[in-house]
């Protein structure tokens, strides 16, 4: 399951931008300040990336300049809606990543492929992918119905909380598949019983 955990460290990465304007709205109450360090803060880890040499995806030059485009919106209309959806269209994108069927096959341990049947896996693909849809709009809705106050407290939990909730309810769940599959096969006597 660590696999499954490194494999979200890359959207933090993708919405750091937006990590840092809501903290920075949160502490200054400025629009025009936190959009300044979310658009910032993508250049300079677009830059720094870049000055190590890592390959990049099509999310992170996605991530960049919708940070560039929608904070430039921003900042001219004063509007903060602008930078309010990038959630959403980060969101439903990285949803439409995981409705590639198996998408979570390349992140499982040996023990997990070997052990849970195919289309169970696959099936918490489609549940991830739910999940940012769901999260995606929800956000929209928050960004066009309510403003930036009610906006920054959901931006700070919701993605948090869905996929850590949901990463627990998997962890649990394929836990117990696994280990009934486990004793299924030991009793069978294709394998040794799993240590208590």
């Amino acid at each position: 399951m660590m696999n499954l955990l490194r494999a979200f460290r890359p959207l933090v990465g993708d919405f750091l931008s937006t990590i840092i304007f809501i903290a920075i709205y949160e502490v200054t109450d400025d629009i025009i300040t936190a959009t300044g360090a979310g658009i910032v803060t993508g250049i300079v880890q677009f830059l720094w990336l870049k000055f190590r040499r890592h390959d990049f995806a099509p999310m992170q030059y996605a991530s960049l300049a919708l940070v560039l485009v929608l904070g430039t919106a921003t900042l001219l209309t004063r509007d903060p809606r602008f930078v309010m959806v990038k959630p959403s269209i980060a969101g439903f994108a990285i949803a439409t990543v995981m409705l590639q069927r198996g998408w979570q096959l390349r992140y499982m341990p040996p023990i997990v492929k070997e052990n849970a049947p195919e289309t169970f896996l696959v099936m918490w693909g489609y549940i991830w992918s739910a999940l940012y849809y769901a999260m995606a709009a929800g956000n929209l809705f928050i960004s066009w119905r309510f403003g930036l106050k009610e906006w920054a407290p959901y931006n700070a939990f919701v993605p948090t909380v869905g996929p850590l909730m949901l990463f627990v309810i998997q962890y649990v769940t394929m836990r117990a598949v696994i280990r009934r599959a486990i004793m299924a096969k030991a009793a069978a006597g294709t394998m040794p019983a799993p240590a208590e």
